[in-house]
């Protein structure tokens, strides 16, 4: 109820009125045998058409053993930034990998175009107008280098259509169709340059494969930045979307969809439901809008101005910028500001705060971020159990990659993140590996991978790769195939195996 007048509020007091969002390790437990059932779900041959948690088959079989080697091109698509890489890959133990890369910006007229087709090609335009910029500055452009992209999107897993846009991006005429060929036809009508589109990859599988490179035990990737998603490896066997039950593959699960069904009602807030009736998706990417770092800044300016309104903070003053969407941003709520420097992002907004306001809007950011960190480690949880069920081990040793603004900038996010997955999953030990170099480097270690096996046909007793990117396909398929006994390694010439299906092909 409303105060009478201004009550100063206290960090209890604030605890008591954000208790929903103050989740207890009973609940989190809860909601990593949720995810664990809805994985299942995204699974299986009769329940992924109706599954929120696609559990989508990356056709990435293995991670990066340092056999692979060449000039790659790596392009990046996930945000507001767009960013292109050059990454040459050698045998060389002290430098295996050298970068060179140029960040270009995705103007917002593009992200959120609507209208015809033309907004498909303008975003792809952008894409190929930037890679041959950069090409032009690495005078390259009259090469045909092999290139891995990176779309942190969900796509189909057989091809590269994309099935539906997160995030803010809005783009329309995208979704439904082929981005790589939406690009090959923006490459194609510029005519001053040519790309070998190798491999598509989502942004958690570039991250997998990047840390797997520096650590070949690194079988998860996650983001935790604008958006939040994970992949990890799963046994073939469980697999019923694609044949073949030997091995592992990479499965990309777009847990951002994870309560699109329901299944999180009765933990999302009255704040949560505001977020995402205002967002360009109603009713989807649920867990994504509770728990990544786009919607963080909004969350706390909708529960500052409910308190404002009852009189808990500001004396009660409620002004139009405290009202306007979007004037508190996730940087405010993730950064080790200091006093100062909320006394000043407040006053900006008009209402006048005293240090005790300051205080308490810090103790609200510190909520709002820690039940994020909370969220990701349950799903997480979620995954590492059935990583350690899989493997059958009394133990889990393991190494997950990770990447993201919002991990990577909170300065108390990792370490609160760390914790509770520790908690929730005791009998393991987790290595969490940031990826110093971004996903992009994964896209061009897919790449790398994939020329890789091309190259061993000569080598093996039935043909491992159908190089169909000329002309049918863009994409790269490498089909079933049987290979010399033996195990590759670090400095091997080439990697045998016993039994291949569907290697590598790098789709999600």
């Amino acid at each position: 109820k409303p105060c009478p007048g201004f009550c100063p509020v206290s960090i209890l007091s604030i605890d008591k009125y954000l208790y929903s969002m103050r989740l207890s390790d009973e609940t989190l437990k809860d909601i990593m045998n949720r995810f664990r059932r809805e994985m299942e779900d995204g699974l299986g041959h009769g329940t992924n058409p109706t599954a929120t948690v696609k559990m989508l088959p990356t056709f990435v079989r293995s991670i990066p053993d340092g056999s692979e080697k060449g000039d790659f091109i790596a392009l990046d698509l996930g945000g507001s930034n767009f960013r292109i890489l050059r990454v040459k890959v050698t045998q060389d133990k002290k430098q295996p990998v050298q970068m060179e890369s140029q960040v270009y910006e995705t103007p917002d007229d593009i992200i959120h175009g609507s209208g015809t087709q033309v907004r498909a090609l303008e975003l792809f335009d952008h894409v190929a107008e930037c890679l041959g910029d950069f090409m032009e500055k690495q005078k390259i452009k009259d090469k045909k280098l092999p290139v891995g992209f990176t779309f942190s999107f969900p796509c189909a897993q057989s091809n590269a259509v994309l099935v539906t846009w997160t995030k803010k991006f809005k783009a329309s005429g995208v979704e439904g169709t082929d981005v790589v060929k939406l690009l090959n036809k923006a490459i194609k009508k510029r005519g001053d340059y040519e790309a070998d589109i190798m491999a598509v990859v989502n942004d958690t599988v570039g991250t997998m494969m990047t840390c797997g490179f520096d650590d070949q035990r690194c079988e998860v990737g996650i983001i935790i930045g604008t958006g939040t998603n994970a992949c990890y490896m799963e046994e073939m066997r469980h697999i019923d979307q694609v044949e073949g039950d030997e091995g592992r593959m990479c499965i990309n699960t777009e847990w951002g969809a994870f309560g699109d069904d329901g299944s999180l009602e009765d933990l999302r807030t009255e704040f949560d439901r505001e977020i995402d009736r205002g967002s360009i998706n109603p009713g989807k990417q649920l867990f994504e809008k509770m728990a990544s770092g786009m919607y963080m800044g909004e969350l706390v300016r909708l529960i500052l101005v409910k308190m404002a309104k009852e009189g808990l903070l500001f004396e009660g003053r409620i002004t139009p910028e405290l009202l306007t969407k979007g004037k508190i941003e996730t940087k405010h709520v993730s950064g080790d500001e200091g006093l100062k420097k909320c006394m000043e992002i407040l006053t900006r907004l008009g209402v006048e705060p005293s240090d005790e306001d300051c205080l308490a809007v810090q103790h609200v950011c510190t909520i709002v971020s820690f039940r994020s960190a909370n969220l990701i480690a349950a799903t997480l949880g979620g995954i590492l159990s059935r990583l350690k069920e899989n493997k059958g081990v009394a133990r889990l040793r393991t190494t997950v990659g990770i990447d993201g603004s919002l991990y990577k900038m909170h300065p108390q996010y990792a370490r609160r993140l760390h914790k509770m997955v520790r908690r929730l999953v005791p009998d393991s030990d987790v290595r969490f590996l940031l990826s110093e170099s971004g996903s992009g480097k994964g896209a061009a270690m897919v790449t790398a991978v994939e020329t890789f096996y091309c190259l061993l046909e000569p080598h093996i007793d039935w043909p491992l790769c159908q190089c169909l990117s000329k002309p049918a396909s863009p994409h790269v398929q490498c089909l079933s195939a049987r290979a010399a006994p033996g195990r590759g390694g670090r400095g091997a010439p080439f990697r045998s195996f016993g039994r291949i299906d569907l290697v590598t092909i790098g789709l999600n």
